[in-house]
């Protein structure tokens, strides 16, 4: 699956678990979330990728209490397979779920998967 997934764990600030491949996955990142806000949830096609965005559906927080989102850049095919938030939670989510939690909770997180 060609992803690239930013989020923030426990005691960790934002950061890319998956780069999708990039060595610098932030001006793609950048690109496809321009724009998007504080939006809690989003599903955004922008050309070939999509932006894709929710709350942890476990309703975890970091420890000052927020909300941990998890940001996905999706692509190719996969990108076509999703049409709302909803199908991206579907489709993407069960392929991290268990990654997330193993880490979630670490006080330093481990370097980014490719």
């Amino acid at each position: 699956m060609s992803l690239m997934w930013a989020t923030r764990g426990r005691f960790w600030g934002l950061r890319f678990l998956r780069t999708g491949g990039f060595t610098d996955p932030l001006p793609v990142y950048d690109d496809v979330f321009s724009g998007v806000g504080d939006e809690s949830e989003i599903w955004r096609r922008v050309g070939d990728k999509g932006a894709l965005r929710f709350p942890d559906p476990l309703g975890r927080r970091d420890r000052a209490g927020r909300m941990i989102p998890h940001d996905f850049v999706v692509f190719g095919p996969l990108a076509d397979e999703i049409d709302s938030v909803e199908d991206g939670l579907r489709r993407v989510w069960p392929q991290v779920a268990d990654e997330f939690a193993q880490i979630w909770k670490l006080p330093t997180l481990p370097s980014a998967n490719k």
